[in-house]
């Protein structure tokens, strides 16, 4: 049986990128990490919806989500200040 929507790939890794966004330390590169990494959480939460994802990897994503969100308004506000 063939999915719907068959993964893209850059919501397969979206774990390494919200990773790489999380830990890096340089400013100047930080908000692009960010962007990539919400860009692949949100696409492979897209993915999860319409093909009946786990549970576990749902609530991952919304905990991820937030987490780059949550940063992204940090940096936001540290490059206001």
């Amino acid at each position: 049986m063939e999915t719907p929507f068959p993964p893209c790939a850059i919501s397969t890794d979206w774990k390494s990128l919200y990773r790489a966004a999380i830990f890096e330390t340089h400013r100047r590169i930080n908000p692009q990490l960010v962007a990539q990494a919400e860009k692949a959480v949100v696409t492979r939460a897209r993915e999860l919806f319409y093909n009946h994802g786990s549970l576990e990897e749902k609530e991952a994503l919304d905990d991820a989500l937030y987490a780059l969100r949550a940063l992204k308004t940090a940096l936001q506000n540290t490059e206001a200040a």
